[in-house]
């Protein structure tokens, strides 16, 4: 039988307590859905040679496990979360990849999923999350509604729950925000982001 949500979010407070049976239980619950949003951030960027789907949940997954004693509000809650530390997987790359091409050493990861990053795309990456940083000083929520819808593929009703708020004001807030930030990424000379539609 599979658990309910509020017990999904009852095992990621025992196990973010130190738990390590209440871990084992949950991560099977939860590994496939950051598979799914991992899938949805990358596959907007376009094939990589490098950079894996597999990769990035493991990372996150790192990431997670790392936030000891953090309280789970939901399982909603830990998958923003979640979407988040994937976004910064991804821009991390980008960037070192980006510096890699200008004298570094580049090295790849080899795991098992669907090749997903290009390499042309990175730099439109990086001043993505450049602009997003600057409209998270402005208006925090609207960053917000574009990191879950962008970064991790959520719908509109998805996002609210995660946010607390109508999926009204998600809607007004996506649109705007993508206004914003068309805006700066055409002062900045780049290429607006793909695919935030």
């Amino acid at each position: 039988m599979t658990p309910s949500p509020p017990e999904v979010t009852e095992l990621l407070n025992q196990w973010a307590g130190g738990d390590q049976t209440a871990g084992e239980k949950v991560l099977p619950l939860v590994y496939a859905e950051l598979r799914r949003i991992a899938k949805r951030s990358m596959k907007r960027r376009g094939p990589s040679p490098t950079l894996q789907t597999t990769a990035v949940v493991h990372e996150a997954y790192l990431r997670l496990i790392g936030n000891r004693g953090r309280e789970w509000e939901s399982r909603t809650h830990f998958f923003g979360v979640a979407a988040k530390a994937m976004r910064q997987i991804l821009v991390d790359y980008a960037r070192s990849s980006t510096a890699a091409k200008r004298g570094g050493q580049q090295s790849a990861l080899t795991l098992d999923d669907a090749l997903v990053i290009s390499d042309e795309r990175m730099p439109e990456l990086i001043a993505l999350d450049d602009a997003l940083t600057a409209l998270a000083d402005l208006h925090p929520r609207q960053a917000q509604v574009v990191e879950l819808r962008f970064f991790g593929g959520w719908n509109v009703e998805e996002t609210a729950e995660t946010l607390k708020v109508s999926p009204e004001t998600v809607a007004r807030d996506w649109r705007t925000a993508k206004a914003w930030l068309y805006r700066q990424l055409e002062r900045r000379g780049g290429d607006k982001p793909g695919h935030i539609a």
